[in-house]
């Protein structure tokens, strides 16, 4: 199986922008975008429901913002757009869905803002995913925690590191978390197969940033142990256009 994350930085902007061809093309096993931007009655069929795929959204109740959308060519067993908290479930940041092998979590966690207002709520957010996904560890489950993560983990994770550190996206205290993911036994799936620097995930639109490939990678691929063995490839792929964030994807033989 092919599954692939993608921040699309609003999924009909990015339709006129090459994306519907791209799905049309690769036609993953699994696609997750994060960002979506719209709502149901915005959409078109084409967008909505891609041929040949179950498709599931959370769209946030704010017009133009945030939300989430999970196309799998496999129907899931179940599907559940909430966290049980109404303070994180109004901002359609979560699709999760469940298929026999595993549970895949499509997460878009929230940006701190660069006044850094957001910053507690993206913590607390955080602790609320990391407290599921431990339950459902606990029963046995094998999870696949995908998306924009919005923070680069280390240095090695963005250009520019110096000058990031008191910005939100590379914050101590958001770079911590991350540590505290992987402490629970939580697998950077890319870094287990690369580990040299350039290969990011997000570059601004602003100073010709992805040409000069000066960038973040805020855009991850996590796996609880269990599912190790079943995981064959991660990779990033930097030249599909469509968005200010490019896919990234894992195989499994399941």
């Amino acid at each position: 199986m092919k599954l692939i994350s993608w921040n699309v930085n609003g999924i009909r902007a990015a339709s006129g922008k090459g994306y519907t061809e791209w799905f049309n093309e690769y036609k993953p096993d699994v696609l997750c975008v994060q960002e979506t931007k719209a709502q149901i009655d915005q959409l078109e069929e084409k967008i909505l429901k891609p041929k040949g795929y179950y498709s599931n959204w959370n769209s946030a109740e704010k017009k133009g913002y945030s939300g989430t959308a999970t196309f799998s060519k496999i129907e899931p067993k179940s599907v559940k757009l909430e966290l049980g908290d109404e303070k994180f479930d109004g901002e359609g940041r979560v699709t999760m869905t469940e298929f026999d092998n595993f549970l895949l979590y499509n997460i878009y966690f929230p940006n701190g803002k660069r006044d850094l207002s957001r910053v507690d709520y993206k913590l607390e957010f955080s602790d609320k995913i990391l407290e599921i996904c431990e339950e459902h560890k606990k029963n046995g489950k094998k999870l696949i925690i995908c998306g924009d993560y919005n923070t680069a983990h280390k240095e090695i994770d963005l250009k520019n590191a110096k000058s990031n550190e008191k910005n939100t996206g590379f914050l101590p205290d958001e770079r911590a978390w991350i540590d505290k993911f992987i402490s629970h036994g939580y697998v950077d799936t890319f870094r287990e197969y690369n580990k040299e620097p350039g290969n990011y995930t997000w570059w601004s639109y602003m100073f010709s940033a992805r040409s000069k490939n000066v960038g973040w990678r805020i855009d991850y691929f996590f796996v609880s142990e269990n599912v190790l063995p079943h995981l064959k490839g991660a990779f990033i792929l930097p030249d599909v256009m469509g968005s200010d964030h490019c896919p990234l994807g894992i195989e499994l033989e399941i």
